[in-house]
């Protein structure tokens, strides 16, 4: 293994368990037959390429990257509903298996570019052969609406480097306009919405 590898095992290792202990979290609320805030759980660790680019841009030495770069283990949990956002927050400040060390509220606090998204950043432990360690890992809680227009935003920085021509920035505040008027619309039918998925799920189970 070179020093990489060794460097982000533990990271894997961390992503590999929040995502089963997440995902844990919506399979307990089918159980009991409740409608979950998560809609699902996705997660990754960042690329070697984005952790040099940012640890330069920030002045970060490598032995300094476990301390100073929260987010090399990132998860992404997403939410039907606003109002779902503030439910999953509390139940990961409520877990026993980690500490929530931060939150950022992108949501209340809109970023300028129309950036909307709930992060909290939790330190972690594993266990490894040379005993317990805790990572650091960002959990970012999002409407698949904040979702569809976060990645689109991402990809169009990374082509243009931040410096958008006019009419794209133009476009894309527009479109975090309409991403957040969708969210205020769908959350206004919220009961509605979950009462039809309520019966189409009875619905399928009695087809099969």
């Amino acid at each position: 293994m070179n020093q990489w590898d060794i460097f982000l095992a533990p990271y894997k290792q961390a992503i590999d368990e929040l995502k089963i202990k997440l995902k844990g979290i919506r399979k307990q609320y089918e159980g009991e037959g409740k409608s979950s805030p998560i809609e699902f759980v996705t997660g990754r660790v960042k690329p070697i390429p984005s952790i040099i680019e940012k640890a330069n841009q920030r002045g970060i030495q490598f032995d300094k990257l476990s301390e100073e770069m929260y987010d090399i283990a990132g998860l992404r949990m997403m939410c039907q509903f606003v109002d779902d956002i503030d439910i999953v927050v509390e139940l990961l400040k409520n877990r026993k298996d980690f500490e929530v060390v931060e939150e950022r509220d992108y949501i209340k606090d809109t970023k300028e570019s129309g950036y909307r998204s709930y992060h909290v950043i939790v330190k972690y432990p594993i266990e490894t052969l040379d005993g317990q360690r805790f990572i650091l890992a960002e959990i970012q809680i999002r409407t698949l609406a904040m979702n569809f227009w976060a990645t689109i935003e991402h990809t169009l920085r990374y082509k243009y480097d931040g410096d958008y021509p006019p009419e794209i920035q133009h476009r894309l505040e527009r479109a975090a306009e309409a991403a957040y008027l969708l969210d205020e619309e769908m959350s206004e039918i919220r009961e509605e919405i979950k009462e039809a998925q309520k019966y189409y799920t009875e619905q399928r189970s009695e087809l099969r």
